[in-house]
Formats: C-alpha cells, structure tokens, sequence
C-alpha cells in the first residue's frame, strides 16, 4: 500500500469517526442531562471522579503501551506474535484490577454508606470491567491496523449510547440501588463493546467471500488466541522491548492525563460535591476534544507511523513519504489551531449559557461558568497537542521513547505539585491552570523534536501555527462583541434575551469562519481533498 494509499484511509477513518461520533454523542448528551437532575453532586463525584479513576487506569496502564508498539510499522507481520503479545493484556490487567482495587478500599477515605452506598461493590464491579474490556484489545488492534473504518466508532458509541439508556431507566425506577446503577451500568457497557468486536470478526471470517476477509491475516477466530510454537518465539521481542519503553512513558502520561483526579481522589482537596463539578464541567468541556481532536489523532498516528521509519532521520527516508507527512502535519496543526481558537473565543461568551442549559442551577451557578471559561483556553492547548504528540511518538526512535520518558517524569511531578498549591489557592480553577502549565510544556517539547527532524529538509511544517492578521482580528472583534452581548443579554434576562444573544454569536461565528475560509486555502484544499464528504462514499465498514 503506497503513501497516499494510507493517507486516504487515515482520513476516511477520521472522517468517518467524526461523523458517526457527533451522532452518538448527542444521543449521549441528551441522555445524560437528564441523568443529572435526578443525582446528587456527591454521587457524581464518587462515580465519575473515584470509581472511574480506578477504571481508567487499569485501562491505560494494561493496554496503552502495547495499543502504541502493536500499532506501530507494517501490518506485514508475523501476526500470531502480535496477537500473543496483546493477549498479555488480560493478565496484566487482573494484576491491575487487585492490586488498585486493594488500594481503593484500603487506603482511601470511604464515603458514608447512608449518603453514598454500595462503594465497595462498586469498587469491585468497576475493576472487573475493566477486564472484561481488555479481552477484545487484539480485536481492536486488528481492525485498526487494517483500518476498519466504522467498527470502533459504531462498537463504541452503541455501548455508550446502551450503557447511558441503561443507568436512565435504573435511576429513575431504582434509585435506592445507589453505586448498584453505575456499577451494572459499567460492566453492561464493556461487555457489549467486546462483544460488538467478536460478532464483527465471527461473521467476518465466517464469510470467505468477503473482500476485507482476504487481506486479513488470521483466517478463522481461533487463530486470534494465543498460540504457542516451538518454530518460533511466543512474542515478537523488538515489540516487546519497544511495549516496555512505551509502559514507562504511559505510566506518567496516566499521570498528566488523570492527575486532577489522583490529587482530589488522594489528597482529598476538594469534597466530593465539588468534585462531582468540577468532574461535570470537565466532560463538558472535552467534549469537543473527544468527539474532533481523539479521532484525528488516533487516526493519524497510524499513518505517521506506516510512512515514516522510526530509526531513521528524514533525510534517510523516501523524500516523498516525507515531504507527504510534513503536509499532511502542517494542515493538522492549522486545523488544530483554529478550532481551538474558535472554541476558546466563543466558550468565554456561552459557558454560563450552556451549563445552564446542561445541568440547571447545580451547574449554572457558583464556580461552574469560572471552570468551563478556563477550560475553554485548555481546548487550545489540548488541540494543538494532539497533533504535535501524534506525529511525535509516531516518528520518535525507541531511545528518543526513552529520553522522552526523563521528561514526562519530571512533568508529572511538576504538575502533582503545581495542582495542589493551585487548588488551595484558586479553588478547583487551579487543576485546570495546571493542566495548562503541564500541556504547554509538552506542546514545546514535541515542536522542539519536529523541529529538529525537518531541519535539514526544505519542509516546513510549524509554519502553519501562524495566522494572518486579518484572521487574528476577525477572532478578536468576535471575542469582545459576544462579551458585550453577554453581559447585556445572559442569563437572568429571560429566554428572548438569551436567543438574541446566541444569534449574536452564530453572526459572529459565520464572519469568523468565512474569514478563515477565504484567507486558509491550503488548509481548505486538504479537507476539500482527504476529509471531504465524498470519502464517506466509499464502501468501508
């Protein structure tokens, strides 16, 4: 498959993900708002604050590395070792599961059983997910080496979508039930995710005719389990060495991913109302993040990794394959940059609005508004290093992985630190200053290495960070006109007031953009070109 080949199904598979996921994610939405008026904020922070910390991070210690060293090279591979190497996973994962899950029991304060009950079924039921999820894990690598455009975004979003109707209907007809509802609700949703992956794969391998069935290299589902030969090794050492280097640094991006939640959930800054807030505001506020930036980025790391070669520096590479890349990276970071601007100008305007309209007065008022209007400038900073990081670990040698590693470290103690003094001192506003802090140096240390790799090559890419002055001024005077509006017509001046104010900023919105579209045309070429409507068309599953 040749450079462009690849380029095309990357962005087919982002496309595709950011359509089917808006989708599914509004049903959630909706779904959700309707949740909260039915909960406590001290519910909402246990469940999505403590509960699933201890999730995420079975999750991401037991599958993140091997995710990246798996997901890395050509799918020209001997793939029972990949597979064997995957399935390490679970076993792991059930290490994970106990010891964190002791951890959760013993260590940390356990909440009164009359307000909050069931914490310790919880505990145990949420561990157990997270288990049960790491059993499709070589499923999942499978299709996305293959680029199985709408399996993951389908599978996912319906065990979403399944999971939130489900804790809706045990809310309201047995609220007594307390953590019981999250706890079901959570092992509901990964067992029909892994279940959407076997179905998928059974009728796929099931079907000889099958077009997709032929480039796969399994050919029935029992060669997707472990095997054991005395011909060769039980794993592929070079992707173990390199799931190794990837575990160290994932260890401490578990850190600066969660770190918010691992100083509430240890150093018990906040109570667990707060959190159940601050929690609240911070979904809402990486909504955009996970529904545009996840996808793009996941995508995308894939092609950097098929077309650039991890040991070699540019100048050693296919010049086309390179000069591809460094296009493809500069028309992800413009698209990058602009979105979180757009987010960051507008949210300041309509945060108060919005949660108003999201979870009423729990949310509306107190520091609500103040946490989405900071997160709002963190969406920035999310965007932008998304795409720095994806081409990054994509290119990166293993011993840059393992330099990189030093770094991540003294991050994530940097931002431990940086998190409480904030907090005690701004309140729960400050894990999102030092969320900021941490991302900004992260941001520079990956422009510092694409810097370096385009050095000696005529192509620049961080060129596109920079915008035109007449964009910048269009972003401005959309910035202070919906502030004025705002202040003049939200949110205590009744509905009428609140529509003409949200029409203020859809005008100010379409001048914005019609600015970026007649000043960014190569940008608008690469979308018109690799994430048009059109690709949709192809036949993809």
């Amino acid at each position: 498959m040749n450079t462009r080949e690849v380029l095309g199904q990357a962005a087919r598979l982002a496309s595709s993900g950011l359509l089917l996921q808006v989708l599914f994610r509004l049903i959630t939405f909706v779904l959700n708002a309707f949740i909260l008026r039915f909960l406590s904020k001290e519910i909402v922070g246990i469940v999505n604050v403590r509960l699933t910390l201890l999730y995420s991070t079975i999750i991401f210690l037991a599958r993140e590395p091997f995710r990246r060293a798996c997901l890395s090279g050509s799918t020209q591979r001997d793939w029972s070792q990949t597979l064997n190497l995957l399935w390490l996973t679970v076993p792991l994962g059930v290490f994970w599961s106990v010891f964190l899950g002791w951890a959760w029991l013993q260590l940390l304060a356990v909440p009164d059983p009359d307000v909050i009950p069931h914490y310790g079924t919880g505990v145990v039921l949420f561990g157990f997910s997270a288990v049960v999820e790491l059993l499709g894990e070589p499923f999942w690598v499978l299709a996305q080496a293959h680029m199985f455009v709408k399996l993951k975004v389908i599978a996912e979003s319906l065990s979403v979508i399944l999971k939130s109707v489900l804790t809706a209907f045990l809310v309201l007809c047995l609220p007594h039930w307390g953590l019981y509802i999250f706890s079901l609700a959570q092992l509901f949703y990964t067992a029909v995710l892994v279940l959407c992956y076997v179905i998928y794969f059974t009728k796929l391998l099931g079907s000889p005719e099958s077009a997709k069935q032929q480039v796969l290299p399994v050919s029935r589902m029992t060669d997707l389990l472990p095997s054991i030969t005395r011909s060769r090794a039980f794993v592929n050492w070079e992707e173990a060495k390199l799931t190794w280097s990837f575990f160290k640094q994932s260890f401490l991006k578990q850190i600066l991913t969660e770190g918010e939640r691992y100083v509430m959930t240890f150093l018990n800054v906040l109570n667990f109302g707060d959190q159940g807030v601050y929690d609240i505001v911070n979904n809402l506020g990486s909504l955009v993040a996970r529904l545009i930036f996840h996808p793009i980025e996941e995508s995308f790391y894939i092609f950097f990794a098929k077309v650039l070669e991890r040991e070699k520096d540019a100048t050693l590479q296919k010049q086309e394959d390179v000069a591809v890349a460094a296009a493809v990276l500069e028309s992800l970071l413009k698209l990058a940059l602009l979105t979180g601007l757009t987010i960051s100008v507008f949210g300041f305007a309509y945060s108060q609005l919005a949660l108003d309209i999201y979870g009423g007065a729990m949310l509306s008022s107190g520091s609500g508004p103040v946490l989405l209007r900071a997160y709002c400038l963190y969406v920035l900073l999310l965007a932008i290093n998304g795409v720095t990081e994806c081409f990054t670990f994509a290119a990166m040698s293993k011993e840059e992985v393992d330099r990189y590693n030093f770094t991540m470290l003294a991050l994530s103690s940097s931002f431990l630190l940086l998190s409480y003094l904030l907090t005690h001192w701004c309140g729960s506003v400050g894990f999102i200053l030092a969320n900021c802090f941490n991302m900004g140096i992260r941001i520079t240390q990956s422009l510092c290495f694409i810097h370096r790799y385009y050095r000696k090559s005529p192509h620049k890419p961080l060129a596109s960070l920079f915008l035109s002055p007449v964009l910048l001024g269009a972003f401005a005077l959309s910035g202070g006109i919906t502030a004025v509006s705002e202040v003049f017509l939200c949110c205590e001046r009744g509905w009428p007031a609140m529509l003409v104010h949200v029409a203020v900023g859809a005008l100010c919105l379409g001048v914005t953009l019609g600015t970026a579209f007649l000043t960014e045309t190569k940008l608008i070429h690469f979308l018109r070109t690799q994430l048009g409507v059109s690709r949709l068309t192809d036949k993809t599953t």
